[in-house]
């Protein structure tokens, strides 16, 4: 078989961009899009989308452009979200609430089967229809439910031990909010998210603005 070409962290990074302007075009009932059309509305090179849909075979038609809907399909079946991914998410707080809330993911095919959480006070409570249950149970529940994804929303200083005991009933990928390494086996996804280092870059790219004015 031959081997798979690896693909670049930066166009991993826009795919799922091109995913959400593709959707948008086809709620707009827009039918085909040239290269050039992508370029304005995504602000990156119309040689640089050329070049990223070349990694996966190209898709397009010289004097035709692309096809919305047949593109949109394909980059979603190159990231995996033409399948359904079970999730739970570890940690009943704020976050962890609002990413309950955001009824997106299961049209990405990310469906959140369970809340769980180690204050006794939140036991039962629901969210958005999930009855928030105990780390007790969490083990038992990934297990029974073939859960793939766990989302940790919880202060860093239990994330260890925790991540180590999801990993141990079968997760395979980690969505990582706490702000620490969480030291897993190598064949673990894990995707860091780092909320304040996000606010930093902002505020660099404001404060370098005002400087260039």
């Amino acid at each position: 078989m031959e081997e798979r070409k690896k693909i670049s962290a930066a166009v991993i990074r826009r795919l799922p961009r091109y995913y959400r302007y593709l959707g948008e075009l086809i709620e707009s009932d827009v039918q085909r899009i040239s290269s050039k059309e992508l370029s304005a509305k995504m602000k990156v090179t119309a040689s640089q989308i050329r070049q990223d849909l070349n990694n996966f075979g190209g898709f397009g038609q010289q004097g035709y452009g692309y096809n919305v809907k047949y593109l949109y399909d394909e980059i979603g079946k190159i990231l995996g979200i033409d399948r359904e991914h079970s999730m739970i998410i570890i940690g009943a707080g704020n976050l962890g609430q609002a990413i309950v809330n955001y009824a997106d993911f299961a049209k990405r095919g990310f469906v959140i089967k369970g809340v769980f959480d180690n204050n006794p006070a939140l036991e039962g409570k629901e969210v958005r229809g999930f009855k928030v249950q105990m780390m007790d149970q969490v083990a038992d529940f990934i297990k029974e439910n073939q859960i793939e994804i766990a989302a940790l929303t919880i202060p860093k200083k239990v994330a260890r031990e925790v991540g180590a005991v999801v990993v141990d009933a079968g997760v395979k990928a980690i969505w990582n909010f706490a702000h620490t390494d969480l030291n897993l086996p190598e064949d673990i996804i894990v995707e860091n998210v780092h909320l304040s280092e996000s606010l930093m870059q902002l505020s660099y790219t404001i404060a370098n603005r005002a400087e260039g004015k």
